[in-house]
């Protein structure tokens, strides 16, 4: 009953917190919210190019682009 209870604890905490009107991590995400608000545009748009995906280095096809390749010179069903 013990160990039921120490690894229920955090989940009885946040339960009753929540009960009684208490949001944990509101005001943090809040805050985190304001912060990604007042950030520029350019910013948000420079962090948005260096997370878009680059064409391969090297010439080969790799997986779906290598299917449709070996699919292409097929003809169509009858």
């Amino acid at each position: 009953m013990a160990e039921f209870l120490i690894a229920a604890a955090p989940l009885l905490l946040l339960l009753g917190a929540l009960v009684l009107g208490r949001y944990p991590g509101c005001e943090t995400a809040m805050r985190l919210a304001a912060r990604i608000a007042s950030r520029g545009r350019a910013a948000a748009t420079r962090a948005r190019d260096w997370l878009r995906p680059r064409p391969p280095a090297r010439g080969s096809a790799r997986g779906g682009l290598l299917l449709a390749c070996g699919l292409s010179g097929r003809a169509p069903p009858a």
